[in-house]
């Protein structure tokens, strides 16, 4: 018999966007808006993977990034 792994707490990240993108280059407007954001102060949560963490590092001057666990 093998023994069960225990399962780990879902990792996701809450994403606010800070800042406008008014002035910021369309690629950063479109990564803004893949990631869920539409307006100034709008919070998404979205899992927590490197492709998620890119996109974040993109933009991280525009958006402000809290880790929770559930």
């Amino acid at each position: 018999m093998v023994p069960r792994k225990k399962k780990e707490p879902i990792r996701k990240l809450r994403i606010t966007l800070r800042k406008s993108v008014i002035g910021y280059s369309e690629r950063q407007k479109a990564t803004v808006r893949a990631l869920g954001l539409h307006h100034l102060g709008q919070v998404v949560e979205k899992q927590d993977s490197p492709v998620v963490r890119g996109m974040v590092a993109k933009v991280s001057h525009l958006v402000e990034v809290q880790e929770v666990e559930e």
